[in-house]
């Protein structure tokens, strides 16, 4: 008999991420929100980007415990803080955050429109969020390639309405239905899903930006 496949392993893309949050929001140092974290991979490479406050948000408690050991581990902790929350309540005051990053877990928030308009309330004015999806512009275009193609045959395997519910949700419209929803008055939606894998944009993903107002004098 053939031997199995092996699969190769892939790199990780999450200072990829981090580079293209910086270089896209631009944000001030302050206090930056990994929303959706898991053990907080994107918040740690943006703590090798900036002198920021981490706060990492999440539902799974598990999670969180790890990412904290985590921090400890990269000499973070005094920088790094947890809070077991959701998107559409947020466990932050108004006008508090400078940046919040969410990469792949909008497209499992329940209401969509209500954690955009969260994440709004929690912006101080001048700060910035992206959320969305993607790999980063920066990462190996074989690796992009590898794990576009694995997501795609995972997605398919779970069969037709699965694949309609993937795409429904990574869509140019889609999020700029969000963000109208939600009531952002400027907003910016960047990147394309469906991408050919070796097409220089896939990379990037697909992202919702925005800016909170300014207060007026």
């Amino acid at each position: 008999m053939p031997s199995p496949k092996v699969e190769q392993k892939l790199p990780d893309y999450y200072e990829c991420v981090a580079r293209d949050v910086v270089e896209m929001c631009k944000p001030r140092d302050g206090v930056w929100v990994d929303l959706g974290c898991g053990e907080g991979a994107v918040a740690f490479a943006l703590a090798e980007l900036s002198r920021a406050v981490l706060v990492l948000v999440d539902p799974n408690r598990e999670a969180l415990a790890e990412a904290l050991r985590r921090a400890r581990d990269m000499g973070l902790s005094q920088r790094t803080v947890a809070l077991c929350g959701r998107a559409e309540s947020l466990p932050l005051v108004d006008d508090s955050v400078d940046l919040v990053v969410s990469r792949g877990s909008i497209f499992f928030w329940d209401d969509r429109p209500a954690g955009v308009r969260e994440v709004y309330r929690a912006l101080r004015p001048g700060g910035k969020a992206m959320l969305g999806g993607g790999l980063g512009r920066s990462y190996p275009l074989w690796a992009r390639r590898e794990f576009i193609s694995r997501r795609r045959e995972g997605v398919r395997q779970e069969g037709p309405a699965a694949v309609r519910a993937f795409a429904e949700v990574r869509s140019r419209d889609a999020f700029q239905g969000w963000a109208e929803e939600a009531g952002l008055h400027s907003f910016e939606v960047i990147g394309e899903a469906a991408l050919p894998e070796d097409d220089p944009n896939t990379g990037l993903g697909l992202w919702l930006i925005f800016e909170k107002e300014q207060e007026q004098p």
